[in-house]
């Protein structure tokens, strides 16, 4: 089953995750029940998960969705 991420905003598909990649992010980022699926990321975050040894085709991919924004929030889903 593949991982997706997405933009949360306007729904566009960013990409598609490893499970590695995926439990990277769950566990750098703040979920606010064991249900949620969605994070706020902002250059600080992508600079902090850099440092902390993410992925760099990860951090690459966030870095694309954000561009040139303050900030984007994602959503990831499992979808076959």
């Amino acid at each position: 089953m593949a991982v997706k991420l997405f933009d949360n905003e306007t729904g566009a598909e960013l990409g598609i995750l490893s499970e590695a990649q995926l439990q990277f992010l769950i566990d750098q980022l703040e979920e606010e029940t064991s249900e949620d699926r969605d994070y706020y990321l902002n250059p600080t975050t992508l600079e902090l998960m850099e440092k902390e040894g993410g992925d760099p085709q990860l951090i690459a991919l966030l870095r694309r969705a954000m561009g040139e924004k303050d900030g984007i929030e994602i959503r990831w889903a499992r979808v076959e």
